[in-house]
């Protein structure tokens, strides 16, 4: 890893500890650099926000697609305190990053208490046997919203 990688996932690391010792969140800091340049930055604000969705990944990945005007970013990379959730997972897959450096790993954040195990568990899980009851209905309307997308001609595919 060359030098400004170390630079950019340091400073992840030390917003992970700001926002931790601000009160924002858990320890969680996140990073996003373009061309050299760090684009969007944050650290963990679920806690102050009340927002289960507010990891550092997420908050930086929506900052960074506001300061570029895209959904994706493509060539971007990012640079987070730790192993991503699976939330943050999904995201980073939708976003198109370059590549991803990470620094402590899910079995550190398991150690501490953030144990996602269990969401990997459930997605393994057939839809009945989940935790949280799962209940098809009214697909026929959704569907119906569905067929209309595929035939829209204006459309923007992502």
């Amino acid at each position: 890893m060359n030098k400004d990688h170390n630079i950019y996932m340091q400073h992840a690391i030390a917003l992970a500890d700001q926002g931790m010792q601000q009160g924002a969140g858990g320890p969680f800091g996140a990073v996003i650099v373009k061309d050299g340049k760090i684009i969007a930055e944050a650290n963990n604000q679920v806690t102050s926000t009340n927002d289960p969705t507010a990891h550092a990944e997420i908050s930086a990945i929506r900052m960074a697609c506001q300061v570029l005007d895209s959904f994706q970013l493509d060539g971007c990379i990012l640079y987070t305190s730790c192993e991503p959730c699976p939330m943050c997972l999904g995201a980073i897959y939708w976003s198109r990053f370059e590549k991803v450096f990470y620094g402590a790993s899910q079995q550190d954040a398991a150690a501490i208490g953030f144990d996602d195990q269990f969401i990997y568990d459930e997605i393994e899980k057939p839809i009945k046997d989940r935790k949280i009851p799962f209940e098809q209905t009214q697909r026929e309307g959704a569907v119906t919203i569905f067929k209309k997308w595929d035939a829209k001609s204006d459309r923007i595919d992502y």
